[in-house]
C-alpha cells in the first residue's frame, strides 16, 4: 500500500502538462491523503468508490431502489417475471410491438362491449 501511495504521489507531483492548473493539482493532492499508513489509503479508496453512503441511497432510494435490491420480494419478482415474459414475446416468440398493441386493443373493446351488454342485460 505504501508503494501505491508514493506512486501516486510521484506521479502527480511530476506530471506537469499544461492543460493542468495550479488549482487543479492542489485538488488532486488534496484527495490523496499525505500519511503513508494503510488506514489512510483504505480511507482514499473508499471515499473514491463512494462507500460512505448506504446502497438504497446510491439507487435514488424510495421505491425503485427497494425493488432493484429486492426489499420487496412480490414487486421485484412480478417486475423480473413481466420482463421475462417481455422477452420472451418479443425474442423467442418474433412477436412484433404493433401486434402486441392491435390485439390488446381488440381484446379491450371486446371486453367493454361484453360489459355494456351485460350491465343492460342486468339491470333489465
Amino acid at each position: 500500500m505504501e508503494k501505491i501511495s508514493e506512486k501516486i504521489h510521484s506521479h502527480d507531483s511530476s506530471s506537469s502538462s499544461s492543460s493542468d492548473s495550479d488549482n487543479e493539482r492542489e485538488v488532486k493532492h488534496q484527495s490523496v491523503p499525505k500519511s503513508s499508513s494503510a488506514k489512510g489509503v483504505h480511507s482514499a479508496i473508499n471515499r473514491l468508490l463512494g462507500t460512505k453512503k448506504p446502497v438504497n441511497h446510491v439507487f435514488g432510494g424510495g421505491k425503485p431502489a427497494d425493488v432493484f435490491l429486492w426489499r420487496n420480494k412480490k414487486i421485484s419478482a412480478s417486475v423480473l417475471g413481466g420482463a421475462t415474459v417481455t422477452w420472451v414475446l418479443f425474442e423467442l416468440l418474433e412477436y412484433h410491438l404493433l401486434t402486441l398493441v392491435c390485439h390488446c386493443s381488440i381484446l379491450t373493446l371486446v371486453v367493454l362491449f361484453m360489459w355494456w351488454n351485460a350491465s343492460t342485460f342486468i339491470q333489465k
